[in-house]
């Protein structure tokens, strides 16, 4: 099992397990407006990946708590959570596979895209 300090993915069964735990990670979705609509978590934060560097200081009271950010595939995600952690954020987290993998393991009626 990795460090908790080296961990950079969480799978969305894993997500899920911390959430019906009651855990409370800012769930940070980076994809567009329009993608919205077509999905989505309970209880997330959205801010385009675009407006992400210009939108940080929103973001600087979570520097110490847990972190998962999420878009469609986990490729933009992945970006902005490697970012994340250059800028000093100690536990954030991508969601593996984004939203469709969360639709194919976790929630069958979610639509994908």
């Amino acid at each position: 099992m990795a460090d908790r300090s080296t961990k950079t993915e969480i799978t969305p069964l894993e997500l899920k397990a911390k959430l019906d735990r009651g855990d409370k990670p800012l769930i940070l979705d980076i994809r567009e407006p329009y993608e919205l609509p077509i999905s989505a978590l309970p209880e997330f934060k959205h801010i385009p990946m675009g407006q992400v560097v210009q939108r940080m200081p929103e973001l600087e009271s979570y520097k110490e708590s847990e972190v998962v950010v999420v878009c469609r595939s986990g490729q933009r995600s992945g970006v902005i959570a490697d970012y994340m952690r250059q800028k000093g954020f100690s536990k954030v987290y991508n969601l593996t596979g984004g939203l469709n993998e969360w639709a194919d393991t976790v929630d069958r009626n979610m639509q994908k895209y």
